[in-house]
């Protein structure tokens, strides 16, 4: 066995070592979305007897919070930590999303739950912005975005395996019972990246303040938009893909399952493909993915009545914007000069304004008495402002480029 195969093997075994947590990190936040009448008929009782549909948009308020905690803790953590040696710190932020998962089984009441799910969002931006740091350097040069893609790789997996199982674990015996299964992910992963990831160093003297310069930069903020309303699509659609195939496509409970399958293998195979097509032409998979989500999340409203054609459009609504993520990603590492470490978390901090932002406006069309479709006209509508936004981006960095 010669050094090279030997380091491309420890290489294998620590990138497998961060994708098990991104694995987690994927059922914790999606595995909610299939239980929400199952969250809402324990949590909200009363309400859930009075009148369902408003019980489970409540219910939806615990994504929304659990995107809130990314969007607080990404920038935050990812910035304080800037400085530590980065494989003990992802040792610390996987140990934190197993402890904080754990408190989601043990609250007994929809308030208390609420807060454990944004305490269990404040380590997911970092993690995955510190992970693909050092997944890059695992890597080498000329791959950054395929490095973005194989610790997104996880949580693209978990959507195809963890959330689907989870999900027919909580309706067979109890919510409760994915987030044991998700803790126990985390406490894995935890144990793998303690023996595997290599040593990594931080950056010494960087400190929370030299980080947060990176918001001085008006790129970032486009970046940042572009990720935050144009990724929105995405989450709008899956948040309410529970009643969207039991209430409007009229099929049985254990459906939901086997649709988060096609929407996991939609996420897998948009990611993989992603990668590549941010490293070949970042704009044009940007602008036009966006667009593509756009016409994806419009058809899945026109035809979510008939389960067949909600399978198709809902696998194309999660490839398109999962093929997204990649693109974002690199595109914030892009233009945030020397604060790597922040923009590689604040990445998630979009995503997850998306998740929050698409969560609330499709739980607000439902309240509305629109109907379990009307999220995904939610979704393609941001999906159109989100390539509006990357398109505005690109012209003003065209210009200053053109007058320099």
């Amino acid at each position: 066995m010669t050094s090279s195969t030997t380091t491309r093997r420890a290489t294998a075994r620590a990138l497998l070592a961060l994708a098990i947590g991104s694995f987690g990190i994927g059922m914790t936040e999606f595995v909610l979305m299939g239980l929400l009448p199952d969250i809402a008929a324990e949590l909200l009782p009363a309400q859930w007897s009075a009148e369902p549909e408003s019980a489970i948009a409540q219910a939806g308020w615990l994504i929304s919070l659990y995107a809130l905690g990314v969007v607080v803790g990404a920038p935050t953590i990812a910035g304080s930590v800037a400085r530590f040696p980065r494989h003990r710190v992802m040792v610390v932020l996987a140990l934190a999303l197993t402890v904080f998962n754990a408190l989601t089984v043990l609250a007994p009441t929809f308030e208390l739950v609420a807060a454990s799910r944004f305490l269990a969002g404040l380590p997911h931006g970092a993690y995955f912005g510190i992970g693909a740091l050092v997944a890059a350097d695992l890597l080498g040069p000329g791959k950054r975005a395929q490095g973005v893609a194989f610790v997104l790789s996880g949580l693209t997996v978990a959507n195809v395996v963890g959330v689907p199982l989870g999900t027919l674990m909580g309706q067979q015996w109890g919510w409760r019972a994915a987030f044991i299964a998700v803790a126990g992910v985390f406490a894995l992963a935890t144990l793998a990246i303690a023996l595997t990831v290599p040593a990594h160093p931080g950056e010494p003297g960087r400190r929370l303040r030299d980080e947060l310069r990176v918001f001085r930069v008006g790129q970032v903020w486009l970046a940042l938009g572009t990720g935050a309303i144009g990724f929105g699509g995405f989450f709008a659609m899956i948040s309410y893909i529970a009643p969207m195939v039991t209430d409007l496509a009229g099929s049985p409970a254990w459906s939901v399952s086997v649709v988060l399958v096609i929407v996991g293998l939609g996420m897998t195979v948009g990611n993989l493909i992603g990668g590549r097509l941010a490293d070949l032409d970042l704009r044009r998979s940007l602008v036009w993915g966006l667009l593509a989500l756009a016409v994806a999340s419009a058809l899945l409203a026109l035809t979510a009545a008939w389960i067949v054609t909600l399978c198709l459009f809902a696998f194309a609504v999660a490839f398109t914007g999962s093929a997204l993520s990649p693109s974002i990603q690199t595109r914030l590492m892009d233009v945030a000069g020397d604060n790597q470490s922040i923009a590689a978390a604040l990445n998630h901090s979009a995503l997850n304004i998306g998740n929050s932002l698409g969560a609330f406006l499709g739980g607000l069309t439902i309240a509305a008495g629109w109907g379990f479709g009307a999220p995904a006209w939610v979704g393609a509508a941001l999906g159109v402002a989100g390539a509006g936004i990357a398109v505005m981006s690109f012209r003003v960095e065209r210009a200053r480029t053109t007058r320099g």
